[in-house]
């Protein structure tokens, strides 16, 4: 038997994923991991005596390479007489009529067209492809990013979903297993070059980081998957404690919370830590992916001070403000600006509010002539860290080919920007606070002018946040 099929039904009995008579749909993206995954079940349901419905979606992102994918799994399917549900979404479209990001539109829709092949074919169970590596990579990105509570368990192994649940028997499984298997019986898998390509931060993880560590040990992706297990079933028990002291301690009205203080600093810091994460999840209606352990702390910073009366912003317009022995949250009034102000200093990625994102990475240069969207500056000629903030009162440019600077409300309105828009439009400075760039409009005189090939430089990008596939590459949403 190989490794890979001895690790499936070992993951599958200990948790006893599956069960006589479920009905499984596999989802396929006619990848490795989902292929191999739908060839197990596929193989072996008179064993485990349950019905397979397999499910494709195809996101009109790849163009050709996406319909093809589309064939294959449906030719698949024929040969192994195996129900195949498709769905073609145009997610470009929908994610620029929503307003979303690709990667969320493709993930909103691709769930839904599960949830209603579900309903559709009576199944039980949406099964997924996802593997050991995918659990090592998930969790080093997300205490990379800072995520506290259960976010740092990475891809749970089985979820409720629609009127079923998620299951994924492959967490237990290293990829290089996923490979052989699919080699020993001569499946071809298709493949998605975006997968290695460097500008995500998933993709960099699986390069550079995994192994290494897959070198210290061959077998880091099961102690990682038990590391993800135990951290949730810990902290299933504390939120269970917490949710109880919540009941003794807060007040809650629609978009309000109110807090006692007293009866807060009497409890262990591991239940304070969890009593905030709860009124931000009832506060953010579930929706906290943008609440990370730095504004935790920065709440139990204000609970425990010295201080008996202060306050503190977080994501969304919501604001912490303690009384004395109360603390409470409520939404403010969102004003129509909404100021920043970030360091962005070398290798650092910032994702902006407007929907951009901007980076700065060092690096020799090939090109003749930059783009808009791209700011070069000589690293003997520029102090770090830059700063990237909203415009201010007063603001001048010395841009180039000017005589003098021009005031930065005079450029806007020059570049018909609208008002919406310049309150969240990035300024560009150096340390010292000289305007460096308004991205995409006025670049200053302090850039470089001739490109020096053997010289090396600070590059600035400045991009829509926005990747070319379906799947987020940095954050799955799992």
């Amino acid at each position: 038997m190989l490794a890979f099929e001895d690790n499936v039904f070992h993951f599958i009995r200990k948790h006893r994923l599956i069960e006589a008579g479920d009905h499984l749909l596999v989802a396929v993206s006619g990848g490795p991991d989902s292929l191999a995954l739908l060839h197990f079940l596929t193989s072996r349901r008179e064993r485990f005596r349950v019905k397979i419905t397999a499910a494709h979606v195809n996101h009109m992102l790849r163009g050709e390479a996406s319909c093809k994918d589309l064939l294959f799994v449906k030719s698949f399917c024929e040969s192994h007489r195996i129900g195949c549900e498709t769905a073609e979404i145009p997610v470009l479209e929908k994610a620029k009529e929503e307003g979303l990001g690709i990667e969320e539109a493709a993930r909103k829709y691709r769930y839904a067209f599960l949830a209603e092949a579900m309903e559709k074919t009576g199944a039980n169970k949406v099964v997924l492809g996802h593997h050991g590596d995918d659990q090592m990579e998930t969790v080093l990105m997300r205490l990379t990013r800072g995520a506290g509570g259960k976010g740092r368990a990475g891809i749970p192994f089985r979820r409720p979903f629609a009127k079923g649940e998620i299951i994924r028997p492959l967490l237990g499984t290293a990829k290089k297993e996923i490979i052989d298997y699919c080699a020993h019986y001569h499946l071809e898998p298709r493949t998605d070059e975006s997968n290695a390509s460097p500008d995500f931060a998933r993709n960099r993880f699986r390069a550079s980081v995994l192994p290494f560590l897959k070198k210290e040990n061959p077998r880091a992706h099961l102690h990682f998957q038990r590391f993800s297990e135990e951290l949730l079933e810990d902290e299933i028990y504390l939120y269970g404690l917490a949710q109880e002291k919540l009941k003794q301690m807060a007040e809650t009205g629609s978009g309000t919370c109110t807090l006692d203080l007293r009866k807060f600093k009497g409890m262990p810091m591991p239940l304070q830590r969890r009593v905030i994460h709860l009124i931000l999840k009832y506060l953010y209606n579930e929706d906290i992916k943008d609440v990370t352990a730095i504004h935790t702390d920065a709440v139990l910073k204000l609970a425990s001070g010295s201080n008996p009366s202060g306050s503190a912003d977080l994501p969304g317009g919501l604001k912490a403000v303690r009384d004395y022995g109360r603390m409470a949250f409520s939404f403010g009034r969102r004003p129509a600006r909404s100021a920043y102000q970030y360091v962005l200093d070398e290798g650092m990625k910032i994702d902006l509010p407007n929907g951009y994102t901007i980076k700065l990475v060092k690096s020799k240069i090939s090109y003749s002539s930059l783009p808009k969207n791209m700011l070069l500056l000589h690293i003997n000629d520029t102090s770090l860290p830059l700063i990237v903030r909203t415009r201010k009162p007063g603001d001048r440019i010395e841009a180039k080919g000017l005589n003098g600077s021009k005031k930065v409300k005079d450029i806007f309105i020059d570049e018909k920007i609208s008002k919406p828009e310049r309150d969240l439009w990035p300024v560009v400075t150096d340390s010292k606070g000289n305007i460096l760039w308004l991205p995409n409009l006025k670049k200053a005189k302090f850039e470089s002018g001739l490109i020096l090939p053997d010289e090396t430089y600070y590059v600035v990008h400045y991009c829509k946040q926005t990747t070319s596939r379906g799947q987020s590459q940095d954050e799955s949403g799992y």
